[in-house]
């Protein structure tokens, strides 16, 4: 039996909403999900009943909160299937987990004349910080090319391994075109040569089943709020032996065993990680949103979201004028597309004024962009909460716009 999709949409209370005079239809949920009643209820009831800083506290509410805190650090442990909890760290989201890797990694392990792979599919964020790395090491930061579906030449990429590889560093599924990556053939070729793996699973996470062991990443980054959970965190994965090898990311409380001003040892993982209060609230409503998705199984809410991208394509590949951005053969549920001579942004705001919320622009993928020969694409993104009838207003709204601008 499948997903009682009405019955889902209830539990969010933002959907439920008129945008310009017409019923909201979210499209833009591989920027952020939205949040269930549980996961709303979970950050008040904390604030409400158990606010307290954790770990060091000798009372009931400090007792509360760590546990409750420390319970959705074993609940992503699970959903990742991590072989322990203490192998899982909090951070902002998926930027600041790769950001830890290249200063802490990074900072240790790669030197002068060292080899960095990233591919064109990559968001900024996987960019950027090791573009910072490789000026400062004097490293050098390759680049896998992809073919014009979006999908990666897995034969260019072997190519660039050797030696001098430390780290390749891939987003497992593509927030701007949906495809998803080979990244258990990219892990055994980059380990074959000593390199470590780094997933950024900020899309991933919420669409497939996450099996670090499996896949045998050395890390693995994601956000909370692209899982139906809260914004500004998330979280990075590594393996015990990877996080013991690293110096810690920054100095304060909680990572630290002893202090004298003569030297400072250094806590275990994952508190050697975790300097300063952490987003205590935050992170223990996050493990409502992990108990909606494993509630709900990720195997089903993947089939509702196939058989959405399925239809949407059906429905759109009749438009004239329709331009689709990305056709791998593997994807989640993104569709970016273009209309025949018109701007991104444009689409986008006439779609807004029919209620329909999708995201335009480059996606913080301009190098991707820029091989595609684009300034940017419409991107429709769908999630367990969306319906067919919402798509069939998609649908409605680009066929009206794509014959405004044949006229």
């Amino acid at each position: 039996m499948g997903l009682n999709i009405a019955k889902i949409r209830g539990l969010f209370p933002v959907l439920h909403q008129e945008v310009h005079g017409k019923p909201l239809v979210y499209f833009d949920n591989a920027a952020t999900t939205q949040k269930p009643q549980a996961v709303l209820d979970a950050l008040t009831n904390y604030y409400e009943k158990d606010n307290s800083n954790i770990h060091r506290g000798a009372h009931a509410l400090a007792d509360r909160a760590t546990r409750y805190f420390e319970e959705t650090r074993e609940a992503i442990q699970h959903f990742i299937n991590a072989r322990e909890a203490a192998e899982v760290i909090f951070t902002k989201g998926t930027t600041e987990s790769i950001n830890l890797v290249a200063a802490t990694f990074g900072r240790k392990f790669v030197e002068k004349g060292d080899e960095i792979i990233i591919s064109t599919l990559e968001h900024h964020s996987n960019i950027v910080p090791w573009q910072m790395l490789c000026e400062e090491k004097g490293a050098v930061l390759k680049v896998i090319p992809i073919n014009d579906a979006g999908e990666i030449i897995f034969e260019e990429f072997e190519k660039m391994l050797s030696a001098k590889t430390k780290l390749v560093s891939i987003v497992h599924a593509s927030n701007a075109l949906g495809t998803v990556n080979p990244v258990k053939k990219v892990i055994a070729a980059a380990h074959a040569v000593g390199a470590k793996v780094l997933l950024d699973g900020a899309q991933s996470s919420s669409h497939l089943q996450i099996d670090v062991q499996d896949l045998d990443c050395d890390f693995f980054a994601f956000s909370a709020h692209k899982l139906y959970g809260p914004t500004g965190l998330g979280g990075l994965y590594g393996k015990r032996e990877v996080f013991e090898s690293m110096p810690p990311y920054q100095g304060g409380g909680e990572m630290i065993k002893e202090v004298t001003f003569e030297k400072t040892t250094y806590n275990e993982i994952p508190f050697k990680f975790e300097a300063g209060t952490p987003n205590i609230a935050d992170v223990i409503s996050f493990k409502a949103a992990i108990d909606f998705i494993n509630e709900l199984g990720k195997d089903a809410i993947k089939a509702h979201e196939d058989e959405l991208l399925a239809y949407a394509n059906e429905q759109l590949m009749q438009i004239k004028g329709f331009i689709p951005v990305g056709t791998a053969q593997e994807k989640v549920s993104v569709l970016s597309f273009n209309i025949n001579a018109m701007h991104p942004y444009d689409v986008g705001m006439m779609l807004d004024a029919n209620g329909i919320a999708v995201r335009t622009g480059h996606h913080c993928t301009q190098p991707l962009m820029k091989r595609l020969g684009l300034e940017g694409t419409v991107r429709a993104s769908f999630a367990v909460y969306n319906s067919k009838s919402e798509i069939d207003k998609l649908a409605e709204g680009v066929s009206r716009i794509a014959r405004i601008k044949n006229k």
